[in-house]
């Protein structure tokens, strides 16, 4: 995986051959460190067998992915910008999760190469989230993804070409929406320098931008386009590739597609109706429900876009969009998030328990898209529940002690673990960017996008004085 990031790292200054690539040195320093350390780490281990035990994958993601969102800021520290320690971290863990939240302010006439790092940082980031659905936490049993568990979840000799097979569909799959994007962007009007970023960051659902306006820049034909990619990177790619493959109808018979579809249908259609309830005489309805209907996709999908300061569109806007930042989008996805499975499961939940009421001998079956939900399934994403909400107060408590007020401590913690990107309120909302907060801030959210796009069982489970002992 170092030696892969050594290899991206060149890609900033490669690219902008034509144009100028004022931090070449710091990318080449950060692709020489990471270089290093990958070829050194491959010397010392060669020889030894490969026991991928739960327990040594539990340790092998997590590190992994802590080491990478380190390594991933070096460019932004080792450039000509004096940005902080604290500031890198912090931009290479929101890319490297695919969240979008960013401590820069000044993107329109930020250096090229470093805009360009951060897309390229997203989108390599949405394939490793997609692996990592695919092959790890089905297999970890984390927060109810033993649900999703496929024959190629399996770390096995019987399994490994399937997995195989597998990964080249997912990573065709994610390469032809990535270029299918770009092109689009850059027929409908933009340059080509940032069609290519917005089509990266649009299918990884990531939601850097190269202007501090982010997608506001561009006309409503450019937003819906948008609007499709967010989409699509926020449904299950394997269902992709089942299609790919003769399959055809999967992707909208799986249940979690319908509901999310569903969501991105009627949320947007309340919204523009209150918007011409309350202002009719400056309604535009295409333009609205546009705009409204890009901004609840961006939130809902975690990409983290932004057309305008939705914050602003009064109280109702307001506590909807703090909401949807707990939704999320497909388990497959590159999206964020507490997944639409996890909601549908707790109604499944809920139903039984009425009907128990109802019907205390009554015999209920309990299943999800065709399989059989188990007890095991529905006390694992309990705890993911529990253990989620017990970080986002955490969080929340510690940046409140840090003199920020209560909707940037809570929006701020809630973004964070569910990778949304921009929070609410006046200093970190769309329309803001998270560079006035304390430094000490920055590194407790950027653990924090971490810990939420492993899971955070993940995380807890390696950091438990019984996980060592065992």
């Amino acid at each position: 995986m170092f030696v892969l990031l050594s290899i991206f790292m060149t890609l900033p200054v490669l690219l902008l051959v034509q144009s100028t690539a004022p931090n070449a040195v710091a990318f080449a320093e950060s692709a020489s460190i990471c270089l290093g350390l990958g070829l050194v780490g491959m010397f010392a281990t060669r020889g030894y067998a490969s026991d991928l035990k739960p327990r040594y994958m539990f340790v092998l993601t997590v590190s992994s992915w802590f080491i990478i969102a380190l390594l991933s800021a070096l460019p932004f520290l080792l450039s000509n910008n004096g940005i902080s320690a604290a500031d890198a971290f912090f931009e290479g863990a929101s890319g490297i999760t695919t969240t979008g939240a960013t401590v820069f302010s000044g993107l329109d006439t930020m250096d090229r190469d470093l805009l360009l790092w951060r897309s390229i940082l997203q989108w390599i980031g949405g394939i490793g989230i997609i692996g990592m659905f695919v092959a790890v936490l089905p297999f970890l049993r984390v927060g109810g993804m033993r649900l999703f568990a496929t024959e190629s979840s399996e770390w096995t000799d019987k399994a490994l070409p399937r997995m195989k097979t597998l990964s080249r569909g997912l990573l065709f799959v994610y390469l032809f929406f990535s270029i299918i994007a770009v092109v689009t962007y850059r027929v409908s009007g933009m340059d080509l320098f940032d069609a290519f970023n917005h089509g990266l960051t649009s299918i990884a659902t990531g939601g850097f931008s190269t202007s501090d306006m982010s997608m506001g820049k561009f006309d409503d034909l450019i937003l819906m386009e948008a609007t499709v990619f967010m989409m699509i990177g926020s449904m299950p790619f394997f269902l992709f590739v089942r299609e790919m493959h003769g399959q055809h109808g999967v992707l909208f018979r799986d249940q979690q597609v319908r509901m999310f579809l569903a969501l991105l249908l009627i949320v947007p259609l309340l919204l523009t109706f209150h918007e011409w309830w309350v202002s009719p005489d400056q309604f535009d309805p295409f333009h609205n429900y546009t705009s409204t209907l890009f901004n609840v996709t961006s939130v809902v999908t975690t990409t983290g876009y932004a057309s305008e300061d939705y914050s602003a569109w009064g109280s109702l806007a307001f506590v909807v969009f703090f909401f949807l930042m707990f939704v999320g989008g497909c388990s497959g996805s590159t999206a964020g998030g507490m997944k639409i499975f996890r909601f549908q499961l707790s109604i499944l939940i809920l139903r039984e328990q009425l009907m128990r009421l109802l019907h205390p001998r009554a015999v209920l079956t309990r299943n999800y898209n065709g399989r059989a939900v188990s007890d095991e399934i529905i006390s694992s994403m309990i705890a993911y529940t529990f253990i989620f909400l017990l970080c986002l107060a955490l969080i929340t408590l510690a940046l409140a002690a840090m003199q920020l007020d209560f909707v940037t401590a809570l929006s701020g913690a809630l973004t964070a673990l569910t990778n949304v990107g921009p929070g609410l309120g006046e200093i970190i909302g769309p329309a803001g960017n998270f560079g006035p907060l304390p430094d000490a801030a920055k590194w407790i959210l950027a653990v924090g996008m971490l810990m939420g796009r492993l899971e955070i069982l993940s995380v807890v489970i390696v950091l438990s004085p019984a996980f060592w002992r065992g």
